[in-house]
This record gives structure tokens, C-alpha cells and sequence, in this order.
């Protein structure tokens, strides 16, 4: 089980990012399911319309509704989201991130992203980085 972060998932989108055969490599690896927290779904989707246009957009929320993401809302996860957000000031680690790392300690501990930032937070031993 990965829990997903935007870089990731901008990655993986994008055939010509240069994680993207990583970040590839890092889902074959593993069986899934694959969480996509609540809380970076806007902030995907504007990436992805903005870059990408409505149309690749619309493929996104497609995988969304198939199942072939795990939509994760998280709704037991605001206090950690704060008491991250809070330690990690200096990073930034934002409410984003946040949600991302406390879905991932509930399922499994296993974050896929290219965000240097999430390095920091795996010092604490909760969370494990990949690619």
C-alpha cells in the first residue's frame, strides 16, 4: 500500500518529468492500493487542468471513480495534520503534505513522492520515502 503525494502523481502524468520512470517503477512494485489523500486532490487537479488541460484532468478523476486510486478523506486525520504542520514549520510542510504523511502512517507508512521536504518527516521513523 503507497499513500500518493501531487509530486508523485504530477510525475506520473507527465512522461517527460524526470521521475516519471521512478515513480512507475515504484507503483509496479507494489500491488496497491494506492491513496490519493482528500487533501492534495484540489491541489492536483489544478496542477494537472493547468498543465495538462481539462481533458487529462477529467482522465485523473476517471482513475479516481474506477478505483484505480484509493480516494482516502482522512477524516480522523486534522490533529496530526496540525501537530505536523506545526513541528515542520520551517520546511514548509503544509496541510497538504500533512495529510499526505498522516494517511500514510495509518496505511502502512509508505509515501510516494519526489518532494525533498518528506525527508525530514521520515527522520521520525512513521513514514518511509519512495522512489
Amino acid at each position: 500500500m503507497i499513500t500518493l503525494d501531487t509530486s508523485a502523481l504530477l510525475a506520473l502524468i507527465d512522461r517527460r518529468d524526470p521521475a516519471h520512470t521512478d515513480v512507475r517503477a515504484a507503483l509496479a512494485d507494489d500491488r496497491g492500493p494506492y491513496r490519493v489523500p482528500a487533501a492534495i486532490l484540489a491541489e492536483v487537479s489544478y496542477f494537472v487542468g493547468r498543465r495538462f488541460g481539462q481533458s487529462k484532468l477529467g482522465l485523473f478523476l476517471d482513475d479516481l471513480v474506477s478505483g484505480a486510486w484509493t480516494y482516502d478523506c482522512g477524516d480522523t486525520d486534522l490533529r496530526r495534520v496540525r501537530e505536523l504542520v506545526g513541528r515542520y514549520a520551517d520546511l514548509p510542510l503544509g496541510a497538504a503534505d500533512a495529510a499526505v504523511v498522516a494517511c500514510a502512517e495509518r496505511n502502512g507508512g509508505r509515501v510516494l513522492t519526489v518532494d525533498r521536504d518528506f525527508g525530514a518527516v521520515a527522520g521520525e521513523g512513521t513514514i518511509t520515502v519512495l522512489p
